[in-house]
């Protein structure tokens, strides 16, 4: 199975990948985390994003807050998918970093996730990933019912104690 990479602009952004790393071990999917800036290490995310496919990745995981350039910086570099995960920063919170992702230019595309949303940005690369692993699909396939279940349970318990007849 091909592995996912997680890049922090800063390590300030570490507990925003947590929700991310606990669904890659949920699912079994392997990942590595590395801190490269997109302005202060330019040279070496670019590398790292060049050399990324033939390192047996099969996406990105951009996680930045303020000026957030890190996912462009690393989708000029690589032909993999990169998926930006904003971060909510002390100016504007996150939407600074939303508005740093989304005005990507023409044939350099980055998915965008919500601010914070670590476990979203996961669960799409997962999702990337059961495109051809068969194995993947059935353990997200049972992901999909689990949520299905706790949600129609919480339904029930709500309709036990709020709407009484």
């Amino acid at each position: 199975m091909r592995k996912i990479a997680i890049v922090l602009g800063s390590k300030s952004d570490l507990d925003r990948v947590k929700p991310a790393v606990e669904i890659f071990d949920r699912f079994g999917v392997p990942y590595t985390a590395r801190i490269l800036s997109a302005h202060r290490t330019p040279d070496e995310a670019a590398e790292f994003a060049r050399s990324a496919k033939d390192n047996g990745y099969g996406a990105i995981i951009a996680v930045a807050g303020k000026a957030a350039h890190l996912g462009g910086v690393l989708a000029a570099a690589t032909t993999l998918p990169v998926v930006a995960l904003p971060v909510s920063t002390s100016f504007l919170d996150g939407l600074d970093s939303v508005l740093s992702i989304l005005p990507m230019p023409s044939g350099v595309p980055v998915a965008v996730m919500g601010v914070n949303s670590g476990a979203n940005a996961a669960l799409f690369c997962v999702r990337m990933l059961a495109a051809d692993d068969a194995a993947l699909t059935d353990k997200y396939l049972k992901y999909v019912a689990e949520m299905r279940e706790k949600t129609l349970a919480d339904d029930a318990e709500l309709q036990k104690t709020l709407c009484k007849k």
